[in-house]
């Protein structure tokens, strides 16, 4: 896992970013302004990657880059510069800087994931140690001994620190001087190079009676002592900086929480009826996004892209965003064109309708949820819900594709994707539910629509049903959300539910992701489940039914290695 701090004044960004790099599982940490950034990793010697906007308002973050190449120790800390437009000048003039790289917003979630493992490949803070078992060999000392050495230097770094003060304060050189000859010793004998080159400044500093620069430099000897403190602190805590703002509101939260957790025990299921739900999902606007999510599409659409290609693309990966978009290009349609109703089901037909202007202004309308909301049980998570999802809308398009229903294709991918939207709306309407009802399900073995019931009177894929019916959404789409778990009760679009079906149940046996149920129960054998009952009907009797398992397997295979790097954990 690794540290970034983020270096933007814009907000949306902000939320873009940190989304991409919780997605990770990494950390995020955002500040505005140099000052902040400076003092930000003063404090936090723990970040790994530095990314920074060039426009920080009035300031530059060249002015950053430049400050942090003339340190001591922060000179090899990784940096990455994003902006806008591409200057060639100033391309040129800022990798000539020794930074990591340059690249252009909007952001790319996987142009961030290779910087990271980049910065990742050797530790900056180790650049001011010399390695350690060139040290033990050549002081013959064990790796112990060495722990217990650095941790002395980190001592008489802290002591001296307030006798140098002391010293430059009654502008005395000498004892500054002795004092410096016994610590330098300590990091001569660890291999502490950064110190040595510190100590180094501060006594030319005090040789010169420069002591307005030397009180300045002092407080490199604090930051000596922390680059010391995590070279022998091996614990996971998370570093003070890099709590998000959720975590530090766990505690005001956890009376919410609790409250739904121990309701079945406490005999108060279920905590909302089914009529009070259907009302609230007909007042609601949008089916809510993951904030990560609407922040990228956001800075996507109000950046006046010269093309909708990079829209599209993230629409096509998000329940949310498919849903939304279609929604409310069918609602622009109908009241363009009230005598042809046929609906658009096709994102890319819809994104072309929508345009710019009204793609822009649905970003701004967006309703969102925080991701951290989705993580419960060991395996319950925002990314790996994703997962399924795509992988299920992947899967949904090679079974139409490979039992030759090649028109079914198009909507099997989106039946795929947003056939689950019901969780991400009961996030919304009750933020500690699903994390509740994840719970039970996982404690007492039990389905998870069958805890949904009792908490809800309703499961999360009823609730689905019912916001696509009222908000307008295609009927083919809330069919398969009406009859996805039996399909053979389909009274309409029989074939596609059951392909959606079986992409569920083919990424469920091959752990695409997660679906939210738990995994005690055994799931039955494709040949024998209800979706196959349905679609085998449309095969020749002399269907390979074992070939398309090892075909389907292979393709999850596939489906994981090119998402799983961006959605795992």
């Amino acid at each position: 896992m690794a540290n970034i701090l983020l270096v933007d004044t814009d907000e949306v960004a902000q939320r873009a970013m940190n989304g991409i790099i919780t997605r990770g599982d990494h950390r995020c940490a955002t500040v505005e302004s140099v000052s902040d950034a400076w003092s930000f990793i003063r404090q936090n010697v723990v970040v790994d990657l530095l990314i920074t906007e060039m426009s920080l308002g009035e300031e530059s973050g060249v002015k950053l880059v430049r400050r942090l190449k003339a340190d001591t120790y922060l000179s090899e800390l990784p940096i990455v510069f994003y902006a806008k437009e591409a200057d060639r000048n100033i391309v040129k003039s800022v990798l000539e800087l020794d930074i990591q790289n340059f690249l252009l917003k909007p952001y790319q979630e996987d142009a961030i994931y290779d910087e990271i493992r980049k910065a990742l490949k050797t530790s900056w803070r180790q650049s001011s140690f010399a390695k350690e078992s060139v040290i033990c060999r050549k002081k013959g000392i064990t790796p112990a001994q060495r722990q217990s050495q650095l941790e002395n230097l980190r001592t008489a770094l802290a002591e001296m620190r307030s006798s140098l003060m002391e010293s430059s304060q009654e502008q005395s050189s000498k004892p500054i001087i002795e004092k410096m000859k016994s610590v330098s010793q300590l990091a001569v004998d660890v291999g502490a190079i950064g110190v040595l080159k510190s100590l180094k400044e501060l006594y030319d500093m005090a040789m010169e009676a420069k002591w307005n620069d030397f009180s300045e430099k002092l407080e490199a000897v604090d930051f000596a002592a922390k680059l010391i403190g995590t070279n022998l602190d091996a614990s996971p805590r998370v570093p003070e900086g890099f709590l998000s703002p959720e975590e530090r509101a766990e505690e005001s939260e956890a009376e919410a929480r609790a409250e739904w957790i121990s309701a079945p025990e406490n005999g108060h299921c279920p905590l909302v009826e089914w009529k009070s739900l259907q009302r609230q999902l007909e007042n609601l606007s949008n089916c809510p996004v993951i904030d990560s999510i609407a922040a990228a599409f956001q800075m996507s659409a109000n950046g006046h892209p010269t093309s909708l290609s990079p829209l599209l693309d993230l629409i096509q990966k998000d329940p949310s965003l498919t849903t939304d978009l279609l929604i409310q290009s069918n609602r622009i349609k109908k009241k363009d064109d009230e005598e042809n109703t046929a609906d658009i089901e096709e994102t890319r037909i819809a994104v072309n309708l929508m345009g710019e202007r009204r793609l822009a202004s649905l970003g701004e309308n967006l309703i969102t949820v925080q991701e951290r909301l989705m993580k419960a049980n060991p395996h319950a998570s925002w990314p790996r819900f994703r997962l399924f999802q795509l992988g299920t809308a992947r899967l949904a398009r090679f079974v139409a594709r490979y039992l030759e229903m090649s028109e079914l294709e198009m909507a099997a991918y989106t039946g795929g994707l947003i056939n689950d939207i019901g969780k991400l709306l009961l996030l919304h309407l009750y933020p500690h539910a699903w994390q509740a009802i994840q719970e039970y399900a996982w404690k007492t073995k039990i389905k998870l629509a069958e805890a949904e019931v009792l908490y809800l009177e309703t499961t999360t894929n009823e609730m689905a049903a019912h916001f696509g019916q009222t908000q307008g959404l295609p009927q083919r789409f809330v069919n398969v959300m009406l009859w996805r778990d039996n399909p053979k009760l389909a009274t309409e679009d029989q074939e596609l539910v059951a392909i959606v079906a079986l992409a569920r149940d083919i990424c469920r046996h091959n752990h695409v992701g997660f679906c939210g149920e738990t995994s005690q129960e055994e799931a039955k054998p494709l040949e024998s489940s209800t979706a196959w009952e349905v679609l085998r009907q449309s095969v020749f009797l002399s269907f390979d039914f074992r070939k398309f398992e090892r075909l389907a397997k292979a393709e999850c295979e596939q489906v994981r290695s090119q998402l799983l790097s961006q959605f795992a954990k």
